[in-house]
């Protein structure tokens, strides 16, 4: 699945969510924002998200995400944990929502557009982690660089 597809799978998963104020907002206007939160050279940095997760404890969340199964929600509150309080606000600046509207809006598009970013054959995050020695390699590196 290419990257502009997984973000406007995303974006409908914000505008499709039980909060009124993403639900009138223009599928590309949704799109563009996120991509701006997520995007990274023309896909999302798995690895960012990686390491913000390990620093915040929502290591086994984001790895629900990345591995096979089920994707473990998060709350929207933990969401700027994971992808910074800078982010969570452009969001909500560029979509006109407020800043609670935005970690909504996030926790509900995060887990699928993570899944779906990382689960070709082999996926971006799995040659990531074979590269360094899996999840405890990658925790390992983390705890060296920090």
């Amino acid at each position: 699945m290419d990257w502009q597809r997984i973000i406007m799978m995303g974006a409908e998963y914000i505008r499709n969510n039980d909060d009124e104020s993403t639900s009138g907002l223009d599928i590309s206007q949704i799109a563009s924002a996120l991509q701006g939160v997520l995007g990274h050279n023309g896909s999302i940095d798995i690895s960012s998200l990686v390491s913000k997760a390990q620093e915040s404890g929502l290591m086994e969340v984001v790895q629900s995400w990345i591995g096979d199964g089920e994707n473990a929600p998060i709350e929207p509150q933990k969401v700027t944990e994971l992808v910074g309080s800078e982010k969570v606000q452009a969001l909500a600046e560029q979509l006109g929502i407020s800043p609670e509207s935005a970690q909504k809006a996030l926790a509900d598009a995060l887990p699928n557009v993570v899944d779906q970013a990382t689960n070709e054959e082999p996926s971006l995050a799995q040659q990531l982690l074979e590269q360094v020695g899996g999840i405890e390699g990658a925790m390992n590196l983390f705890k060296k660089l920090f």
